[in-house]
Protein backbone atom coordinates (compact mmCIF):
# COMPACT_ATOMS: atom_id res chain seq x y z
CA UNK A 1 0.00 0.00 0.00
CA UNK A 2 0.83 3.66 -0.88
CA UNK A 3 -0.51 6.93 -0.62
CA UNK A 4 -0.95 8.97 -3.40
CA UNK A 5 0.11 12.34 -1.58
CA UNK A 6 3.48 10.92 0.03
CA UNK A 7 5.35 11.60 -2.88
CA UNK A 8 4.59 14.64 -3.41
CA UNK A 9 5.11 16.30 0.84
CA UNK A 10 8.56 14.04 0.43
CA UNK A 11 8.98 17.10 -2.32
CA UNK A 12 7.97 19.53 -0.20
CA UNK A 13 10.01 17.93 2.83
CA UNK A 14 13.18 18.16 0.77
CA UNK A 15 12.18 21.38 -0.35
CA UNK A 16 11.43 22.95 2.92
CA UNK A 17 15.15 22.00 3.89
CA UNK A 18 16.58 23.82 0.83
CA UNK A 19 15.31 26.90 2.28
CA UNK A 20 16.73 26.45 5.93
CA UNK A 21 20.26 25.44 4.90
CA UNK A 22 20.82 29.37 3.60
CA UNK A 23 20.32 29.87 7.22
CA UNK A 24 22.30 26.98 8.48
CA UNK A 25 25.60 27.75 10.47
CA UNK A 26 24.93 31.68 9.21
CA UNK A 27 24.63 34.04 12.01
CA UNK A 28 20.94 33.48 12.32
CA UNK A 29 19.13 35.53 13.94
CA UNK A 30 16.84 33.94 17.31
CA UNK A 31 13.81 35.57 18.69
CA UNK A 32 11.72 33.97 21.49
CA UNK A 33 8.05 32.75 21.04
CA UNK A 34 5.83 33.47 23.82
CA UNK A 35 6.60 29.55 25.58
CA UNK A 36 10.35 30.85 25.87
CA UNK A 37 11.57 28.45 23.24
CA UNK A 38 13.43 30.02 20.15
CA UNK A 39 11.99 30.50 16.02
CA UNK A 40 14.72 31.69 13.37
CA UNK A 41 13.56 32.63 10.09
CA UNK A 42 14.64 29.15 9.00
CA UNK A 43 11.38 28.04 10.72
CA UNK A 44 9.55 30.58 9.61
CA UNK A 45 10.86 29.93 6.01
CA UNK A 46 10.15 26.21 5.96
CA UNK A 47 6.87 26.77 7.71
CA UNK A 48 5.50 28.64 5.08
CA UNK A 49 6.66 26.23 2.11
CA UNK A 50 5.02 23.74 3.65
CA UNK A 51 1.44 25.10 4.54
CA UNK A 52 1.35 26.92 1.15
CA UNK A 53 2.57 23.64 -0.86
CA UNK A 54 -0.06 21.27 1.31
CA UNK A 55 -2.51 23.50 0.74
CA UNK A 56 -2.34 23.48 -2.66
CA UNK A 57 -2.21 19.98 -2.63
CA UNK A 58 -5.49 19.52 -0.91
CA UNK A 59 -7.40 22.85 0.16
CA UNK A 60 -9.49 20.51 1.94
CA UNK A 61 -7.14 19.23 4.34
CA UNK A 62 -6.34 21.98 7.42
CA UNK A 63 -2.84 22.52 8.79
CA UNK A 64 -1.47 22.56 11.85
CA UNK A 65 1.95 23.76 11.90
CA UNK A 66 4.43 24.67 15.14
CA UNK A 67 4.69 28.22 13.69
CA UNK A 68 0.82 28.50 13.22
CA UNK A 69 -1.26 26.90 15.79
CA UNK A 70 -3.21 29.34 17.43
CA UNK A 71 -6.21 27.90 16.10
CA UNK A 72 -9.11 26.91 19.08
CA UNK A 73 -10.20 23.84 20.13
CA UNK A 74 -13.98 24.61 18.83
CA UNK A 75 -12.34 25.15 15.10
CA UNK A 76 -10.16 21.60 15.51
CA UNK A 77 -12.69 19.44 17.18
CA UNK A 78 -14.05 18.90 13.56
CA UNK A 79 -10.97 17.45 11.89
CA UNK A 80 -10.93 13.66 10.88
CA UNK A 81 -8.13 14.55 8.28
CA UNK A 82 -5.07 16.73 8.51
CA UNK A 83 -1.27 17.69 8.46
CA UNK A 84 0.47 17.92 11.74
CA UNK A 85 3.75 19.74 10.43
CA UNK A 86 6.63 20.68 12.31
CA UNK A 87 8.61 22.64 9.97
CA UNK A 88 12.39 22.47 11.60
CA UNK A 89 12.29 19.98 14.66
CA UNK A 90 15.44 20.74 16.99
CA UNK A 91 15.45 24.45 16.21
CA UNK A 92 18.01 24.27 19.19
CA UNK A 93 20.86 22.09 17.40
CA UNK A 94 19.79 24.15 14.25
CA UNK A 95 21.17 27.58 16.39
CA UNK A 96 24.40 25.32 17.59
CA UNK A 97 25.46 24.48 14.39
CA UNK A 98 24.78 20.67 14.74
CA UNK A 99 23.12 18.32 11.82
CA UNK A 100 20.52 17.15 13.96
CA UNK A 101 17.45 18.82 13.07
CA UNK A 102 14.61 17.38 10.77
CA UNK A 103 11.40 18.33 8.81
CA UNK A 104 8.22 16.81 9.98
CA UNK A 105 5.19 16.19 8.12
CA UNK A 106 2.38 14.33 9.54
CA UNK A 107 -0.96 13.21 8.04
CA UNK A 108 -3.68 12.56 10.44
CA UNK A 109 -6.86 10.43 10.19
CA UNK A 110 -8.92 9.86 12.82
CA UNK A 111 -6.40 10.44 15.39
CA UNK A 112 -3.67 8.03 13.72
CA UNK A 113 -0.51 9.15 11.70
CA UNK A 114 -1.22 7.83 8.38
CA UNK A 115 2.14 8.58 7.08
CA UNK A 116 4.59 10.73 8.33
CA UNK A 117 7.97 11.84 6.36
CA UNK A 118 11.03 13.45 8.58
CA UNK A 119 13.70 15.16 5.81
CA UNK A 120 16.87 15.81 7.51
CA UNK A 121 18.32 19.02 5.53
CA UNK A 122 22.04 18.23 6.68
CA UNK A 123 22.54 15.66 4.28
CA UNK A 124 19.30 15.26 1.85
CA UNK A 125 18.25 11.99 3.51
CA UNK A 126 14.58 11.53 4.03
CA UNK A 127 12.69 9.04 6.06
CA UNK A 128 9.29 8.11 5.46
CA UNK A 129 6.19 5.18 6.62
CA UNK A 130 2.83 4.31 8.18
CA UNK A 131 1.51 1.37 9.18
CA UNK A 132 -0.13 0.56 6.97
CA UNK A 133 2.29 0.45 4.01
CA UNK A 134 6.11 0.07 5.67
CA UNK A 135 9.14 2.67 6.21
CA UNK A 136 12.04 3.65 4.28
CA UNK A 137 15.16 5.84 4.47
CA UNK A 138 16.59 7.60 1.01
CA UNK A 139 19.08 9.43 0.63
CA UNK A 140 20.16 12.53 -1.35
CA UNK A 141 19.96 10.83 -4.56
CA UNK A 142 16.75 9.22 -4.14
CA UNK A 143 18.24 5.83 -3.68
CA UNK A 144 15.41 4.06 -1.09
CA UNK A 145 16.23 1.13 0.98
CA UNK A 146 13.12 -0.25 3.72
CA UNK A 147 13.50 0.41 7.39
CA UNK A 148 12.77 -2.55 10.11
CA UNK A 149 13.19 -2.60 13.95
CA UNK A 150 15.19 -5.02 15.79
CA UNK A 151 13.91 -6.77 17.85
CA UNK A 152 16.78 -8.30 19.55
CA UNK A 153 19.46 -6.08 21.12
CA UNK A 154 22.62 -6.23 19.48
CA UNK A 155 25.74 -6.48 21.60
CA UNK A 156 23.56 -4.78 24.49
CA UNK A 157 21.42 -2.69 25.27
CA UNK A 158 20.30 0.52 22.95
CA UNK A 159 18.60 3.56 24.51
CA UNK A 160 17.90 6.55 22.66
CA UNK A 161 17.98 9.55 25.23
CA UNK A 162 17.49 13.27 24.44
CA UNK A 163 20.15 15.32 24.68
CA UNK A 164 18.66 18.20 26.01
CA UNK A 165 15.70 16.70 28.08
CA UNK A 166 15.51 14.31 31.02
CA UNK A 167 13.76 14.20 34.19
CA UNK A 168 13.68 12.45 36.93
CA UNK A 169 11.17 9.80 36.10
CA UNK A 170 13.12 8.91 33.12
CA UNK A 171 16.45 8.42 34.94
CA UNK A 172 14.57 6.66 37.28
CA UNK A 173 13.63 3.99 34.43
CA UNK A 174 17.54 3.86 33.14
CA UNK A 175 18.36 2.83 36.11
CA UNK A 176 15.85 -0.14 35.81
CA UNK A 177 17.00 -0.96 32.61
CA UNK A 178 20.33 -1.30 33.52
CA UNK A 179 19.17 -3.72 36.11
CA UNK A 180 17.21 -5.88 33.83
CA UNK A 181 19.95 -5.37 30.72
CA UNK A 182 23.15 -4.57 32.61
CA UNK A 183 24.84 -1.40 31.09
CA UNK A 184 23.01 0.63 28.81
CA UNK A 185 24.70 1.93 25.51
CA UNK A 186 22.76 5.54 25.28
CA UNK A 187 22.21 7.04 21.70
CA UNK A 188 22.32 10.53 22.09
CA UNK A 189 20.90 12.09 19.08
CA UNK A 190 18.32 15.62 18.65
CA UNK A 191 14.77 16.08 17.27
CA UNK A 192 12.71 13.12 15.60
CA UNK A 193 16.07 11.40 14.33
CA UNK A 194 15.70 9.64 17.78
CA UNK A 195 12.60 7.68 16.43
CA UNK A 196 14.31 7.27 13.29
CA UNK A 197 17.58 5.14 15.32
CA UNK A 198 14.79 2.95 16.19
CA UNK A 199 12.96 2.57 13.16
CA UNK A 200 16.24 1.63 11.46
CA UNK A 201 17.16 -0.80 13.53
CA UNK A 202 20.28 0.96 15.55
CA UNK A 203 19.06 1.01 18.90
CA UNK A 204 15.96 -0.77 21.27
CA UNK A 205 13.66 2.22 22.64
CA UNK A 206 13.43 5.58 22.96
CA UNK A 207 11.76 6.20 26.54
CA UNK A 208 10.43 10.11 26.94
CA UNK A 209 9.30 11.08 30.29
CA UNK A 210 9.37 14.91 29.74
CA UNK A 211 7.86 16.83 28.07
CA UNK A 212 7.17 17.28 23.49
CA UNK A 213 4.54 18.40 21.59
CA UNK A 214 2.53 16.63 19.02
CA UNK A 215 3.93 17.96 15.74
CA UNK A 216 7.28 16.89 17.47
CA UNK A 217 6.90 13.32 17.30
CA UNK A 218 3.79 12.65 14.62
CA UNK A 219 5.77 12.49 11.77
CA UNK A 220 8.40 9.95 12.75
CA UNK A 221 6.36 7.86 14.68
CA UNK A 222 4.79 7.09 11.14
CA UNK A 223 8.12 6.29 10.35
CA UNK A 224 8.39 3.86 13.29
CA UNK A 225 5.36 2.26 13.30
CA UNK A 226 5.77 1.49 9.29
CA UNK A 227 9.38 0.19 10.41
CA UNK A 228 7.38 -2.20 13.03
CA UNK A 229 7.56 0.27 15.81
CA UNK A 230 4.91 1.31 18.02
CA UNK A 231 4.34 4.23 20.80
CA UNK A 232 2.44 3.79 23.45
CA UNK A 233 2.03 6.03 26.76
CA UNK A 234 3.04 4.37 29.89
CA UNK A 235 -0.02 3.28 30.33
CA UNK A 236 0.17 0.71 27.35
CA UNK A 237 -1.85 2.71 25.01
CA UNK A 238 -1.04 3.87 21.74
CA UNK A 239 -0.16 7.29 21.56
CA UNK A 240 -2.91 9.11 19.09
CA UNK A 241 -3.35 12.79 18.07
CA UNK A 242 -6.75 13.52 19.04
CA UNK A 243 -7.67 17.27 18.79
CA UNK A 244 -7.42 18.27 22.15
CA UNK A 245 -7.20 21.73 24.32
CA UNK A 246 -3.08 21.63 24.38
CA UNK A 247 -0.79 20.17 22.16
CA UNK A 248 1.50 18.60 24.66
CA UNK A 249 1.56 14.86 24.54
CA UNK A 250 2.01 12.13 27.55
CA UNK A 251 5.59 10.60 28.20
CA UNK A 252 5.71 7.55 25.99
CA UNK A 253 7.63 4.76 25.03
CA UNK A 254 8.98 3.89 21.45
CA UNK A 255 9.77 0.48 21.13
CA UNK A 256 9.51 -2.45 18.79
CA UNK A 257 5.82 -3.66 18.45
CA UNK A 258 6.40 -7.17 19.53
CA UNK A 259 9.72 -6.65 22.08
CA UNK A 260 9.79 -9.55 24.64
CA UNK A 261 10.53 -6.73 27.24
CA UNK A 262 7.46 -4.88 26.42
CA UNK A 263 5.20 -5.00 29.58
CA UNK A 264 8.89 -4.74 31.69
CA UNK A 265 9.50 -1.54 29.81
CA UNK A 266 5.98 -0.16 31.07
CA UNK A 267 5.99 -1.54 34.59
CA UNK A 268 9.61 0.60 35.24
CA UNK A 269 7.47 3.40 33.64
CA UNK A 270 5.20 3.64 35.74
CA UNK A 271 6.74 3.27 38.80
Amino acid sequence: MSHPYLAPVIDLVRAAGEAILPHWRNDVQVHEKADASPVTAADMAAHHLLADGLRALDAAIPVLSEEDCALGLAERAGWTRWWLVDPLDGTKEFIAGSEEFTVNVALIEHGQVLFGVVGVPANGRCYYGGAGFGAWRAEADGAAQPLRVRHQAAGGFTVVASRRHSSPAQERLLDGLRQRFGELALASVGSSLKFCLLAEGAADCYPRLAPTSQWDTAAAQGVLEGAGGEVLDIAGAALTYEARENFLNPSFLALPRDAEWRAELIELARR
